[in-house]
């Protein structure tokens, strides 16, 4: 992946990357400044609006999932919290994810992102205060429809991972996501009847894993809600 300056090592993941793809260039809050602190963080994330974020409905052989993006105050300020995907899951092993799931019949969504955590990671549903929701988007590969659940909680829980779901979970600041060695993005085109033209695609390396797909495109909306700039606000988008 092109960035502006040497990345980080990141991880084992591996990245299907297309024949034909082009450096994006600087982040989209390249020229934003923001206070990391949780305080300041969950003020940002409480006055954010669904209300503007893209409208995508389920296609019609697509199942719902609901995921926490679970923010807690950390020792370098507003941590999230990810998971790596087990190697016994059928889709996306070993990938690092949001905790969350399929929404079962007559389930909310809300209810869905929390019962998934609860059962991936032991997060208890009553310490969490959900605010909002960010965009939701489509995978090709397991046929999802997402929808990312915006979260807090005022200290980090104590996690008890499930040994099916999950192989590791890890809480990343998220002024370390920002990094200039750990954020890059590209544009891909995949050469598919069902994505016609070229699409953004988000990395960030951390020291021993990488984050990628429909799990760093959230991030990178998060990230954007959080410098106050728009996540669609691209070069060429």
């Amino acid at each position: 992946m092109s960035s502006g300056s040497p990345r980080r090592a990141g991880g084992a993941q591996k990245i299907p990357t297309p024949t034909t793809r082009r450096s994006g260039g600087a982040p989209a809050w390249s020229d934003h400044t923001v206070d990391f602190t949780f305080e300041s963080v969950v003020k940002v994330i409480q006055q954010h609006s669904i209300d503007g974020r893209a409208q995508i409905t389920p296609r019609v052989d697509e199942k719902v999932s609901a995921v926490l993006a679970l923010l807690a105050p950390g020792e370098f300020g507003a941590e999230v919290l990810l998971t790596r995907r087990s190697t016994k899951l059928s889709n996306h092993q070993g990938e690092i994810s949001f905790p969350g799931g399929r929404v079962d019949e007559g389930e909310s969504i809300v209810d869905a992102a929390l019962r998934e955590t609860h059962e991936e990671v032991g997060v208890h549903p009553q310490l969490v205060t959900v605010h909002s929701e960010l965009s939701p988007l489509s995978t090709f590969v397991s046929r999802s429809y997402i929808v990312p659940v915006l979260a807090t909680v005022l200290e980090k829980p104590e996690l008890s991972m499930s040994s099916y779901e999950v192989d590791r979970a890890l809480w990343v600041p998220l002024a370390e996501l920002v990094r200039a060695d750990t954020f890059s993005w590209e544009w891909w085109n995949f050469d598919r009847v069902e994505v016609p033209e070229d699409r953004p695609m988000f990395f960030f390396h951390l020291d021993d894993e990488t984050i990628w797909g429909a799990t760093a495109r959230m991030l990178h909306e998060l990230l954007c809600v959080v410098h106050g700039v728009n996540h669609f606000d691209l070069p060429n988008w």
